[in-house]
């Protein structure tokens, strides 16, 4: 007996059509507050896992990030407002944690530095060339010509 292409396709295209953003969250992890769990998951997605580094810590299965989301949680059952979580782990993790760092004094330094270099180097660029410009050599003399000429020609007058 022959499968209709329509199931072959269905077969083969379903797991795909099904598999969706992975959230690591377990549920022993699960606020039974909405609300909190809410606010958690959007501190969450915020964070950034320290072992995977490109995921943030409700997509990760790392030990590190199932600590992170308890701890955020832990946060938010004391009675923190998400600033406090937030610097609360900053304070602990260092600024890497954060998926979008805040701006800072540091992060000016560190977003700008490339703008400076290419700034400096127009600059350098342009002092060169207007130097150049500057130093050119005059047009020769008609004795200078016909001496160059006989150089290059080989011949001599």
């Amino acid at each position: 007996m022959r499968m209709p292409p329509l199931i072959w396709a269905l077969a083969l295209f379903l797991p795909f059509m099904l598999s969706g953003p992975s959230i690591a969250v377990q549920p022993d992890e699960v606020l039974s507050d909405p609300a909190l769990e809410a606010r958690a998951r959007d501190l969450s997605a915020e964070l950034r896992c320290m072992v995977c580094q490109n995921q943030s810590i409700d997509d990760s299965d790392a030990e590190l990030a199932r600590d992170l989301r308890v701890l955020v949680r832990e946060r938010l059952r004391a009675g923190d407002t998400d600033a406090e979580v937030l610097d609360y782990i900053v304070a602990r993790y260092g600024e890497f944690v954060l998926l979008k760092p805040r701006f800072t004094a540091r992060n000016a330094l560190l977003w700008g530095t490339p703008l400076l270099v290419l700034l400096g180097g127009g600059l350098l660029a342009f002092f060169t060339l207007h130097k150049r410009g500057a130093h050119r050599t005059a047009i020769l003399s008609p004795d200078e010509e016909a001496e160059i000429d006989e150089i290059v020609t080989g011949r001599r007058k």
